[in-house]
């Protein structure tokens, strides 16, 4: 017998004392009924809390599937499968099976979801398996026992309710299905939590205004923020309750009272304006003749209300890359006309779809009471023209559609032809042999070549036709492979163009390999993008609106991030002083480099005498950058060296010097031959082959600290070795000749590329060369300067 069992008993035990002296209060006038009634429920509410508790402390989601706390995930997924199909109630015939069944799911429920493992491993029992336990445990015990009901006590219960479950939302579902569904439909989010006694209030007009909504096509979604902390913190959120509206990606929050009328409200306020165009005997025929400029069918819904449904919108919104609404008031009197033309029976809404044709409809619905499942469907098999044109390439991937299987194959027949007045008939002919040719398997489009021409190009073999021209293709592959043939003798909408063009799809229906011809077809040209600065309009419109909506609200948490934004750019623009940097600098600027104090770099040379001190004990962290120069190159290299590194002159740890190679000619290849790993193929030759070597141009970052180096290699001007007649010369000679070909103009250029690597230098990306040790300053002429040159 467990604890639950003796504590039951003293409960009971308790109560029918209580009784007894009830009976004995009787006897003293009935002085002690209210005493007796008030014990009574005191000693059931006991009893409850026993059993919650009792309840809340079996149940252990690792002891449930036997795992430990170092279970990993994969391993939590493997046991549950196990477990669930060894209980599943179907297949075990055992009494318990049911309840172990629910045990586990409620423990895979917890220990499934990182978020809710980590939150029971933090916190101990969840919440949300407290209610559950409780509703399952003591719902069954003791509605059998005393035949109560949960209701009885009428308590305030968690704002989340069971049914709620279907439309739970994590930070993974949002991201993946919510915020790509929302360009197509709006979703009403309401923000909860356990426990929300604010959240009951709202919870029948809540539950009233789903069943009003959902029907239509709006998404529904609820967000629990004690579990799904990330996803409060993604919508701006930190409050419950709360209700959002999320519409092409864009979170909107509600902040009026909860009515059912100011969500409806809420949800239409959402969809973009002028979604539906209100359409009179006035604009009818401009409505439906900009099918030639939309390149998208015309809808007319007619009705006799005088605002436009909200489940009109609704599927406008749905469809709105492919259709143009339009709604006609059937109670006004500028529509009577419109009404006499089509027919209109006035007793039930009416929906007519037109293409090309504007003076006749291409399909009708009429009904009573119109479903969203009816509009969406007789929408959605109408959402393009007989003849539409490809204006961009989704609408290619869905006209023309990759080859999958032998014999779901999709034949596109194509018209590439012009925008002049000349090509009219031809296209109004090939748009009444598409009409009469409504095969499933033949898709009919066209072109204008002046938009398209790398498409038109790739099929034409570059060829500039003075006519119209039909290719019959088919797409192979992702890559834009496709086989197509031509339709020989081009097309201008003769009868004989007609016949020709029946005569080859009729050959190809019966033999596929007819298109003998491949090509690769590029991507099309996008004709309906809207224009960078329309976007960044739009853009800002919508943040303006926020920042309006916030303020009207004094919803100072959700504004903070929108206000960063707005003063760190402003500070940016205006908070700034004038930047020092040289013209050059601004050319390659590096975060990491600070603005020169000065408006000259100084640049020291390496003799004997700075040699030690600014290389040799350089202080750790510390970098000399050095140039390697001659005394032919030294004034044009200097003026181009110090124009490359004046932007990282502000740096107090780099250090900037020359060296002159007619003084010092061995240093650089003892330096060289000390790390191998510098030197790459033939570049740098051995002091022993008796090749000459120039190294003007070259840089080195130089830690003397860490003893490691990083090399610059200067840009090839032709001013180097000349083949084999200098090989044959002694070094001194070489260098003379080399020196009176180069001229400044081509020396100067060795260091364009100085600053890209100055920035790789900063960034600590450049490849470093350890030493040994560094080598003598061996100086090799007597006219040496012993001083440094500023």
């Amino acid at each position: 017998m467990n604890v639950s069992f003796y504590f039951h008993f003293f409960l009971l035990t308790q109560v029918a004392d209580l009784e007894t002296l009830g009976q004995g209060g009787e006897e003293m006038g009935g002085l002690c009924r209210p005493l007796q009634a008030s014990m009574v429920w005191l000693a059931v509410l006991l009893l409850l809390l026993g059993e919650t508790v009792n309840t809340a402390q079996e149940f252990d989601p690792y002891r449930v599937l036997g795992l430990t706390k170092t279970a990993g995930q994969a391993e939590v997924k493997k046991v549950y499968k196990r477990l669930v199909r060894e209980w599943h109630p179907d297949k075990n015939n055992d009494p318990g099976a049911e309840d172990m069944f629910i045990k586990i799911t409620k423990s895979y429920e917890i220990l499934g979801n990182v978020e809710r493992r980590a939150n029971y491993d933090r916190y101990g029992q969840m919440e949300e398996n407290k209610q559950g336990q409780h509703q399952q445990g003591f719902n069954r015990h003791f509605h059998n026992s005393f035949y109560f009901d949960e209701s009885f006590f009428n308590f305030p219960r968690s704002g989340r309710d069971f049914s709620d479950s279907k439309y739970l939302l994590d930070h993974a579902g949002f991201n993946s299905k919510v915020l790509p569904d929302s360009f197509k439909r709006p979703y009403l989010i309401k923000i909860t939590s356990e426990w929300c006694f604010a959240c009951v209030h709202i919870e029948p007009v809540w539950r009233e205004a789903v069943q009003e909504l959902e029907p239509l096509g709006v998404g529904i979604g609820i967000v629990d923020i004690g579990y799904e902390r990330r996803l409060a913190n993604q919508l701006g959120v930190h409050r419950t309750p709360s209700i959002l509206g999320v519409v092409n990606g864009r979170v909107t929050v509600f902040h009026y009272s909860v009515v059912r009328e100011h969500l409806r409200q809420f949800v239409e306020d959402l969809l973009p304006q002028r979604l539906v165009e209100k359409v009179t005997d006035k604009n009818y025929v401009s409505f439906l003749g900009s099918w030639h400029v939309e390149n998208n069918p015309s809808v007319l819904l007619f009705d006799q209300v005088p605002a436009v449904p909200l489940l009109y919108k609704l599927t406008a919104f749905a469809f709105k890359d492919y259709v143009r609404f339009g709604y006609v008031d059937q109670g006004l009197t500028e529509t009577s006309r419109l009404l006499h033309q089509f027919n209109i029976n006035s007793y039930a809404p009416t929906m007519l779809l037109f293409k090309e044709n504007t003076e006749q409809p291409a399909d009708i619905i009429q009904a009573k009471g119109m479903k969203r499942q009816i509009m969406e469907e007789f929408v959605s098999n109408n959402k393009y023209l007989c003849v539409p044109r490809l204006v961009n390439q989704h609408l290619f991937d869905e006209l023309c559609p990759i080859k999958q299987f032998h014999r779901r194959r999709k034949y596109c027949v194509l018209l590439i032809t012009g925008e002049e007045p000349g090509f009219v008939p031809g296209n109004q002919a090939f748009l009444t042999f598409a009409s009469s040719n409504t095969k499933d398997v033949l898709r009919f489009t066209y072109v204008y070549q002046r938009q398209q021409q790398p498409l038109c190009q790739a099929l034409l073999h570059n060829q500039a036709p003075l006519f119209a021209q039909v290719v019959i293709l088919e797409r192979r592959s992702p890559g834009g492979k496709a086989v197509y043939r031509s339709v020989i003798g081009g097309w201008n909408g003769s009868d004989d163009d007609k016949t020709r063009l029946h005569e080859q799809l009729e050959l190809l229906q019966r033999d596929p390999s007819y298109l003998s011809y491949d090509a690769t077809l590029p991507e099309l040209n996008n004709e309906l993008s809207p224009m960078f600065l329309i976007q960044w309009i739009n853009a800002a419109y919508d943040y303006f609106l926020q920042i309006y909506d916030d303020l009207l609200f004094s919803n100072w948490r959700e504004m903070m991030p929108i206000l960063s934004l707005i003063f760190s750019a402003l500070f940016i623009l205006f908070g700034t002083p004038p930047p020092l940097y040289s013209p050059s600098s601004l050319l390659s600027p590096h975060p990491a480099s600070r603005p020169p104090k000065k408006d000259f770099v100084e640049v020291t040379e390496l003799t004997n005498i700075t040699y030690i001190s600014n290389l040799v004990k350089l202080r750790p962290g510390h970098i000399n950058v050095v140039l390697v120069l001659t005394d032919a190159s030294k004034n044009a290299l200097l003026r181009k060296y110090a124009k490359e590194v004046f932007s990282f002159s502000g740096t107090q740890t780099l250090h900037f010097s020359f060296l002159n190679a007619d003084k010092h000619s061995q240093w650089m290849p003892s330096l060289l031959e000390s790390c191998p790993t510098a030197a790459r193929g033939d570049e740098y030759s051995s002091p022993f082959s008796g090749r000459p070597r120039d190294f003007t141009g070259h840089v080195l970052a130089l830690n003397g600290h860490k003893k490691y180096f990083c090399l610059f290699r200067p840009v090839f001007t032709g001013d180097t070795d000349t083949g084999g007649e200098s090989s044959s010369s002694s070094s001194s000679s070489f260098d003379e000749g080399s020196r009176r070909k180069a001229t400044s103009l081509e020396v100067h250029h060795k260091l364009d590329r100085l600053g890209l690597w100055m920035e790789r230098l900063m960034e600590g990306t450049l490849p470093r060369h350890s030493v040994p040790g560094w080598p003598g300053l061996d100086t090799t002429s007597p006219s040496s300067s012993p001083a440094p040159q500023n």
